[in-house]
């Protein structure tokens, strides 16, 4: 039977363990947990933190059945040049693309990874770079992450002219990460921004909820990089809202388990996926109903759905003689949220201009075929900048300035990188020139972007 140990005793056991393992010596795992519990502050009793007194008083109140949220002055957790909010692939693309134009860069993200969609979201094919004929227009530093992958043992698949490749989620997070880390941007993850600052209509930061509690961020300029257009929004900018369809992909192992000679060869489980660069480890993407992205009891309703259904298909699939060993590798952490809000830019992506090969003077980005055979078509600089008086903030991502009917083109990986490097060379150069993001030299900013290996035409 268990018993109690004293505190008395536990110190010295804990003094036993110490002289074992030296000063600064490693604690196995099973030892780690119990030389930490007699610490001085775990056995003080009760205490009374300051701050949580100043939370309580701050906290909403239930008022005549309303809840007020009492006014209260927010702590700064930090201040920086250029402030990215949202980690995904646009967000990356543009906090490395600002710091290498010569900007101080703080990144926020608000899961625990970077990458979003494209990791988290398991949507690991690379499609929309590569044009009629096989010339790839989408380059830059989302190549730059390509190549890094190149170079990693089952980092990517298919990577071949004229082909859209496939990457390894957990291969790529490793390269986000390590590229972040060696250009030293000041990086918080588990923060989710939640509101604009507005000194006037000009936008000087974020606030971001956290388990640090309400905090805000200080910036020159702030890159929208959430893919729903949270910061804009906020800040008064106007934005067209839409419904789209939302899915969850999910990832199937033992593939290559399965045995052939019970397997129908022209019979085949539907829901088997696509390859990834691991072994008998397929991908499973899916469409999703239309829905709002923006409504959470929509999200709840339909994450919850989808993994039902995820589990269900799987089943069936191990129903099927010698498909047995296939399983439910994983589901995705993040929902395939499509489209949610579009911004009003001074400029905008339409499908027409897409069709007609429409060419812009102030072009910051070139995109191509994400179905079928297509030309390359243009990405304005005005897409990225608010048509209304909203100052200090651009767009990035799948919620750039379009119409719906493009909104399928600008959603899609290599887009959401060219034009986060865009907005990070943009806002970088707003800074240095002391100027609003809506009066930009775009001359200047082409001129770094093509220095930076971006291609625009």
């Amino acid at each position: 039977m268990y018993e109690p140990i004293s505190r008395r005793e536990w110190m010295r056991l804990l003094g036993v363990t110490g002289a074992a393992a030296g000063l600064g010596g490693l604690v196995p795992p099973s030892q780690a947990g119990a030389a930490e519990l007699p610490r001085e502050s775990g056995f003080q009793g009760s205490v009374i933190d300051p701050n949580a007194i100043q939370s309580a008083a701050t906290c909403p109140k239930l008022v005549d059945g309303r809840i007020i949220q009492p006014q209260r002055e927010l702590p700064v957790l930090h201040q920086t040049d250029v402030l990215v909010i949202g980690g995904g692939t646009a967000g990356v693309t543009a906090a490395l693309a600002a710091q290498r134009t010569g900007a101080d860069v703080t990144l926020v993200e608000r899961y625990g990874h970077l990458g979003g969609l494209w990791t988290g979201g398991l949507v690991l094919i690379v499609i929309g770079h590569i044009v009629t004929g096989g010339k790839q227009v989408c380059q830059g530093i989302g190549e730059e992450m390509m190549q890094r992958l190149d170079k990693l043992d089952r980092g990517i698949v298919n990577r071949r002219p004229g082909v859209n490749p496939t990457v390894d989620a957990e291969a790529l997070k490793y390269v986000m990460v390590d590229m972040i880390a060696e250009a030293k941007i000041k990086t918080f993850l588990h923060c989710w921004g939640v509101d604009a600052i507005l000194d006037g209509n000009t936008v000087r930061g974020a606030v971001f909820e956290s388990k640090s509690g309400r905090q805000a961020i200080l910036a020159k300029m702030v890159i929208d990089a959430t893919g729903d257009g949270d910061v804009f929004a906020a800040a008064g900018a106007e934005f067209q809202h839409c419904k789209y369809s939302l899915g969850l992909v999910s990832r199937l192992g033992n593939l290559d388990k399965i045995d052939m000679a019970k397997a129908d060869p022209v019979k085949k489980p539907r829901g088997l996926g696509s390859i990834t660069p691991l072994a008998g480890v397929n991908w499973v993407n899916m469409t999703g109903p239309e829905a709002d992205g923006l409504d959470v009891a929509e999200l709840s309703r339909l994450e919850m759905n989808h993994r039902r259904q995820i589990w269900q298909s799987v089943q069936r699939i191990r129903e099927t003689p010698g498909y047995e060993p296939v399983s439910l590798l994983e589901t995705a952490p993040q929902l395939g949220v499509r489209v949610t809000r579009l911004l009003q830019g001074l400029g905008a992506v339409t499908y027409a201009d897409i069709q007609a090969g429409t060419r812009y003077p102030d072009v910051v980005a070139v995109g191509g075929a994400w179905s079928g055979n297509r030309a390359e078509w243009q990405i304005p600089y005005g897409a990225l900048v608010p048509k209304t008086s909203v100052e200090n903030v651009l767009a990035s991502g799948r919620c750039i300035s379009a119409d719906l009917r493009a909104a399928d083109a600008i959603r899609v990986i290599p887009i959401c990188w060219i034009t986060g490097h865009a907005a990070g060379v943009a806002a970088a150069v707003a800074i240095q020139d002391n100027c609003p993001v809506r009066a930009v030299e775009v001359a200047k900013v082409q001129k770094i972007l093509k220095e930076q290996d971006a291609y625009l035409g």
